[in-house]
Protein backbone atom coordinates (compact mmCIF):
# COMPACT_ATOMS: atom_id res chain seq x y z
CA UNK A 1 0.00 0.00 0.00
CA UNK A 2 1.46 3.36 -1.04
CA UNK A 3 -0.48 5.34 1.55
CA UNK A 4 1.62 4.12 4.46
CA UNK A 5 1.90 6.14 7.63
CA UNK A 6 5.06 6.56 9.68
CA UNK A 7 5.91 5.10 13.08
CA UNK A 8 8.54 6.85 15.17
CA UNK A 9 9.88 6.12 18.62
CA UNK A 10 9.78 8.90 21.20
CA UNK A 11 11.10 9.02 24.76
CA UNK A 12 9.29 10.79 27.59
CA UNK A 13 10.50 10.92 31.17
CA UNK A 14 7.67 10.39 33.64
CA UNK A 15 7.85 12.08 37.03
CA UNK A 16 4.81 10.08 38.13
CA UNK A 17 6.56 6.78 37.39
CA UNK A 18 10.14 7.97 37.91
CA UNK A 19 11.30 6.36 34.68
CA UNK A 20 11.74 7.01 30.99
CA UNK A 21 8.81 5.82 28.91
CA UNK A 22 9.05 4.69 25.30
CA UNK A 23 6.31 5.78 22.91
CA UNK A 24 5.52 4.50 19.42
CA UNK A 25 3.75 7.25 17.50
CA UNK A 26 1.91 6.56 14.26
CA UNK A 27 1.21 9.49 11.93
CA UNK A 28 -0.95 9.06 8.80
CA UNK A 29 0.68 9.24 5.38
CA UNK A 30 -0.96 12.61 4.70
CA UNK A 31 -0.24 14.10 8.13
CA UNK A 32 -0.08 17.88 8.16
CA UNK A 33 -0.09 20.38 11.04
CA UNK A 34 -2.82 22.27 9.16
CA UNK A 35 -5.47 19.79 10.37
CA UNK A 36 -6.47 18.58 13.80
CA UNK A 37 -6.27 14.94 14.80
CA UNK A 38 -8.03 12.61 17.18
CA UNK A 39 -5.59 10.74 19.43
CA UNK A 40 -5.81 7.02 20.20
CA UNK A 41 -3.55 5.86 23.04
CA UNK A 42 -2.88 2.12 23.04
CA UNK A 43 -1.75 0.31 26.15
CA UNK A 44 0.16 -2.84 25.17
CA UNK A 45 1.32 -0.50 22.44
CA UNK A 46 3.82 -2.79 20.73
CA UNK A 47 1.27 -5.61 20.70
CA UNK A 48 -1.37 -3.41 19.07
CA UNK A 49 1.13 -2.25 16.45
CA UNK A 50 2.49 -5.74 15.68
CA UNK A 51 -0.04 -8.41 16.68
CA UNK A 52 -3.02 -6.13 16.12
CA UNK A 53 -1.54 -4.65 12.92
CA UNK A 54 -3.29 -1.42 13.88
CA UNK A 55 -1.16 0.98 11.79
CA UNK A 56 -1.73 -1.07 8.63
CA UNK A 57 -5.47 -1.19 9.30
CA UNK A 58 -5.53 2.56 9.94
CA UNK A 59 -3.68 3.19 6.66
CA UNK A 60 -6.40 1.22 4.86
CA UNK A 61 -9.35 2.90 6.56
CA UNK A 62 -7.92 6.39 6.11
CA UNK A 63 -7.30 5.72 2.42
CA UNK A 64 -10.89 4.53 2.08
CA UNK A 65 -12.04 7.62 4.03
CA UNK A 66 -13.83 5.40 6.55
CA UNK A 67 -12.42 7.08 9.67
CA UNK A 68 -11.45 10.51 10.92
CA UNK A 69 -7.91 11.88 10.96
CA UNK A 70 -6.11 10.07 13.75
CA UNK A 71 -2.75 9.78 15.50
CA UNK A 72 -2.01 6.57 17.40
CA UNK A 73 0.28 6.55 20.42
CA UNK A 74 1.45 3.11 21.49
CA UNK A 75 2.80 2.72 25.02
CA UNK A 76 4.73 -0.57 25.23
CA UNK A 77 5.40 -2.42 28.47
CA UNK A 78 8.95 -3.43 29.37
CA UNK A 79 8.19 -6.98 30.52
CA UNK A 80 5.41 -9.03 32.10
CA UNK A 81 6.16 -7.80 35.63
CA UNK A 82 6.24 -4.18 34.49
CA UNK A 83 2.90 -4.70 32.76
CA UNK A 84 1.34 -6.13 35.91
CA UNK A 85 2.68 -3.32 38.11
CA UNK A 86 1.19 -0.65 35.86
CA UNK A 87 -1.96 -2.25 34.44
CA UNK A 88 -3.37 -4.49 37.19
CA UNK A 89 -5.83 -2.65 39.47
CA UNK A 90 -3.83 -3.90 42.46
CA UNK A 91 -0.45 -3.14 40.89
CA UNK A 92 1.86 -0.87 42.86
CA UNK A 93 2.26 1.56 39.92
CA UNK A 94 -1.34 1.42 38.69
CA UNK A 95 -2.42 4.83 39.95
CA UNK A 96 0.90 6.41 38.96
CA UNK A 97 0.54 5.04 35.43
CA UNK A 98 -2.94 6.55 35.14
CA UNK A 99 -1.52 9.90 36.29
CA UNK A 100 1.21 9.54 33.66
CA UNK A 101 -1.40 9.06 30.94
CA UNK A 102 -3.52 12.06 31.91
CA UNK A 103 -1.01 14.53 33.29
CA UNK A 104 2.16 13.81 31.33
CA UNK A 105 1.46 11.93 28.12
CA UNK A 106 -1.57 13.99 27.07
CA UNK A 107 0.19 17.37 27.51
CA UNK A 108 3.19 15.99 25.61
CA UNK A 109 1.04 14.86 22.67
CA UNK A 110 -1.02 18.06 22.69
CA UNK A 111 2.15 20.17 22.54
CA UNK A 112 3.76 18.12 19.79
CA UNK A 113 0.79 17.61 17.46
CA UNK A 114 -2.37 19.47 16.36
CA UNK A 115 -4.99 17.74 18.50
CA UNK A 116 -8.51 18.66 19.58
CA UNK A 117 -7.44 19.04 23.23
CA UNK A 118 -10.79 17.83 24.51
CA UNK A 119 -12.10 14.59 25.96
CA UNK A 120 -13.99 13.47 22.86
CA UNK A 121 -10.82 13.96 20.85
CA UNK A 122 -8.94 11.31 22.84
CA UNK A 123 -9.45 7.57 23.16
CA UNK A 124 -7.82 4.75 25.11
CA UNK A 125 -7.61 1.13 23.97
CA UNK A 126 -6.36 -2.03 25.61
CA UNK A 127 -6.68 -5.80 25.73
CA UNK A 128 -6.93 -7.79 28.97
CA UNK A 129 -5.16 -5.83 31.75
CA UNK A 130 -4.42 -3.07 29.24
CA UNK A 131 -8.17 -2.70 28.76
CA UNK A 132 -8.64 -2.53 32.51
CA UNK A 133 -6.19 0.32 33.02
CA UNK A 134 -7.61 2.15 29.99
CA UNK A 135 -11.10 1.98 31.50
CA UNK A 136 -9.87 3.00 34.95
CA UNK A 137 -8.06 6.00 33.43
CA UNK A 138 -11.19 7.11 31.58
CA UNK A 139 -13.25 6.80 34.76
CA UNK A 140 -10.77 8.91 36.69
CA UNK A 141 -10.22 11.51 33.95
CA UNK A 142 -13.43 11.58 31.85
CA UNK A 143 -12.82 15.16 30.76
CA UNK A 144 -9.47 14.04 29.35
CA UNK A 145 -10.47 10.71 27.77
CA UNK A 146 -13.91 10.59 26.19
CA UNK A 147 -13.69 7.22 24.45
CA UNK A 148 -12.45 3.88 25.73
CA UNK A 149 -12.12 0.49 24.05
CA UNK A 150 -11.83 -2.67 26.15
CA UNK A 151 -11.07 -6.03 24.58
CA UNK A 152 -11.50 -8.76 27.20
CA UNK A 153 -10.57 -6.67 30.24
CA UNK A 154 -9.92 -8.06 33.69
CA UNK A 155 -12.77 -6.95 35.93
CA UNK A 156 -12.57 -7.15 39.72
CA UNK A 157 -14.41 -5.54 42.63
CA UNK A 158 -12.25 -2.43 42.37
CA UNK A 159 -13.34 -1.87 38.78
CA UNK A 160 -17.00 -2.43 39.66
CA UNK A 161 -16.75 -0.05 42.61
CA UNK A 162 -15.22 2.62 40.38
CA UNK A 163 -18.18 2.30 38.00
CA UNK A 164 -20.71 2.44 40.84
CA UNK A 165 -19.29 5.74 42.08
CA UNK A 166 -18.85 7.28 38.61
CA UNK A 167 -21.15 10.23 37.93
CA UNK A 168 -20.14 11.69 34.56
CA UNK A 169 -21.51 8.93 32.34
CA UNK A 170 -22.49 11.45 29.64
CA UNK A 171 -18.80 12.14 29.01
CA UNK A 172 -17.81 8.58 28.01
CA UNK A 173 -18.37 6.39 24.97
CA UNK A 174 -17.39 2.77 25.70
CA UNK A 175 -16.66 -0.22 23.45
CA UNK A 176 -16.56 -3.51 25.35
CA UNK A 177 -16.13 -7.10 24.15
CA UNK A 178 -15.51 -10.38 25.95
CA UNK A 179 -15.18 -13.96 24.74
CA UNK A 180 -17.68 -16.64 25.67
CA UNK A 181 -14.72 -18.98 26.10
CA UNK A 182 -12.99 -16.77 28.67
CA UNK A 183 -14.08 -18.75 31.71
CA UNK A 184 -10.65 -20.04 32.80
CA UNK A 185 -8.04 -17.55 31.61
CA UNK A 186 -4.44 -18.21 32.64
CA UNK A 187 -3.11 -14.95 34.04
CA UNK A 188 0.45 -13.67 34.20
CA UNK A 189 0.21 -14.01 37.98
CA UNK A 190 -0.08 -17.78 37.60
CA UNK A 191 -3.75 -18.20 38.40
CA UNK A 192 -6.80 -19.11 36.33
CA UNK A 193 -9.65 -16.62 36.38
CA UNK A 194 -13.16 -16.42 35.01
CA UNK A 195 -13.17 -13.25 32.91
CA UNK A 196 -16.61 -13.77 31.38
CA UNK A 197 -18.83 -13.56 34.47
CA UNK A 198 -17.31 -10.33 35.88
CA UNK A 199 -17.48 -8.73 32.42
CA UNK A 200 -21.16 -9.58 32.22
CA UNK A 201 -21.60 -8.06 35.64
CA UNK A 202 -19.74 -4.94 34.52
CA UNK A 203 -21.94 -4.61 31.45
CA UNK A 204 -25.16 -4.89 33.44
CA UNK A 205 -23.85 -2.28 35.85
CA UNK A 206 -22.99 0.10 33.01
CA UNK A 207 -26.47 -0.34 31.55
CA UNK A 208 -28.03 0.51 34.91
CA UNK A 209 -25.75 3.55 35.17
CA UNK A 210 -26.81 4.70 31.67
CA UNK A 211 -23.37 4.48 30.07
CA UNK A 212 -23.14 4.87 26.30
CA UNK A 213 -21.70 1.43 25.58
CA UNK A 214 -21.40 -1.09 22.78
CA UNK A 215 -21.12 -4.61 24.19
CA UNK A 216 -20.67 -7.98 22.52
CA UNK A 217 -19.76 -11.50 23.56
CA UNK A 218 -17.80 -13.25 20.82
CA UNK A 219 -17.22 -16.95 20.24
CA UNK A 220 -13.63 -17.36 21.33
CA UNK A 221 -10.99 -16.96 23.98
CA UNK A 222 -8.43 -14.61 25.45
CA UNK A 223 -6.05 -14.17 22.50
CA UNK A 224 -5.13 -11.89 19.61
CA UNK A 225 -6.70 -14.46 17.29
CA UNK A 226 -10.00 -12.80 18.23
CA UNK A 227 -8.96 -9.27 19.17
CA UNK A 228 -7.12 -8.48 15.93
CA UNK A 229 -10.07 -9.16 13.57
CA UNK A 230 -12.28 -7.06 15.84
CA UNK A 231 -10.17 -3.94 15.34
CA UNK A 232 -11.68 -2.97 11.99
CA UNK A 233 -15.10 -2.71 13.64
CA UNK A 234 -13.52 -0.84 16.56
CA UNK A 235 -12.02 1.77 14.27
CA UNK A 236 -15.11 2.21 12.11
CA UNK A 237 -17.46 2.39 15.08
CA UNK A 238 -15.40 4.56 17.40
CA UNK A 239 -13.67 6.80 14.85
CA UNK A 240 -16.17 7.30 12.06
CA UNK A 241 -15.86 10.60 10.24
CA UNK A 242 -17.97 12.98 12.31
CA UNK A 243 -17.30 16.72 12.62
CA UNK A 244 -16.74 18.29 16.02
Amino acid sequence: MSNTGTINEHKLYSDALQEEMTLLIYLPHNYTPLYKYTVLIAQDGKDYFQLGRLPRLTDKLLTEQEIENIIIVGVPYKDVKDRSRKYHPDGEQHEAYIRFLARELVPYIDSAFPTYQMGLGRALIGDSLAGTVSFKAALKYPHTFGRVIMQSPLVNDGVLDAVKSFQDVHLLNVYHIIGKGETAVKTTRGSEEDFLSPNRQLHQLMIRQNFSVFYEEFDGGHTWKYWQPDLERVMKMMFSKTPY
